[in-house]
């Protein structure tokens, strides 16, 4: 072969070579980081990008679309010495990707053990009823706790969120059977206060009732009263009184005996007849 065409050929090949090393098309959502010479030089952005070959290498490509973290699961100790766990995700943008690449080893492992020492540090100084309802503040205070430490490795925090935050087995049976006894606490009192409130009632009801009895027999003597006062103007003497209410309270008695349900015999006295004949002559 011609030693002239294989130079030629080799020239082109060069050049061409030297065109692919020197030309970069950086797709949409991407930066990529070139180095020369092994220091950091420039960041390319979307689009064609023209770089020095031989001297200008591309280090880095880096995403510039948000980034979604997945936070582990964790055991945390609350301020009240309780477990639970929890885990969250990050959402994450890269604005200054020379800062990423270069201010930290791994950005992502980074963020993520940042975000579970600031969520160990936040929970722990809450309570366990407080760390179950409050989502939105432990949110808070976590995007606030890491927001300027990525900013330092030129990335911006979106949002971050909690997705489980429960306490751990050993706790949710501690806390049912706490509730379990609680309820049944409730359950006790209500029933005593039931019973207190009934035997209350009861007790008013039987006060009511020896008031009533006691003001039917004032009544009742009352009227005995007045009766033997009028028996007594119309009799002679308070014998011939005396002997007429004795008779009158036997024949009620009598007359009660007879009227009972199921009664089969009649007590009589045993001289009915001088009975009656002693009444009218008191009567007399």
């Amino acid at each position: 072969m011609n030693p002239g065409l294989v130079l030629v050929l080799f020239i082109l090949a060069l050049v061409v070579v030297t065109i692919f090393l020197g030309v970069r098309i950086v797709p949409q959502g991407y930066k990529f980081v070139v180095q020369r010479l092994g220091k950091y030089h420039s960041t390319l952005g979307p689009g064609l990008n023209i770089i020095i070959p031989y001297m200008d290498t591309v280090a880095y490509k880096v995403t510039t679309k948000d980034i979604v973290l997945d936070i582990p699961s964790q055991d945390v100790i609350t301020r009240d010495n309780a477990v639970i766990i929890t885990n969250a995700v990050a959402y994450i943008n890269i604005v200054s990707p020379e800062k990423a690449v270069y201010g930290v080893e791994d950005y992502r492992i980074a963020i993520q053990t940042l975000v579970q020492t600031s969520l160990r540090s936040i929970i722990g100084e809450m309570d366990l009823d407080d760390a179950l309802s409050s989502r939105e503040q432990i949110k808070a205070k976590l995007k606030n706790a890491i927001s300027d430490d990525i900013a330092d490795w030129g990335i911006v925090l979106k949002t971050v969120e909690i997705q489980d935050i429960k306490p751990s087995d050993t706790m949710q049976r501690a806390m049912e059977e706490q509730a379990a006894a609680e309820r049944a606490r409730r359950a006790m009192v209500t029933r005593a206060e039931g019973e207190k409130s009934a035997a209350i009632l009861q007790a008013e009801g039987k006060l009511e009732a020896s008031k009533r009895e006691a003001q039917a027999k004032i009544v009742l003597a009352e009227g005995d009263r007045n009766a033997i006062a009028k028996i007594a103007e119309a009799a002679a003497s308070a014998e011939t009184t005396l002997h007429y209410l004795l008779g009158q309270r036997y024949v009620d008695a009598l007359r009660a005996l007879a009227e009972q349900q199921g009664a089969r015999t009649v007590v009589l006295p045993a001289d009915l007849t001088a009975a009656i004949r002693g009444l009218l002559s008191g009567i007399r």
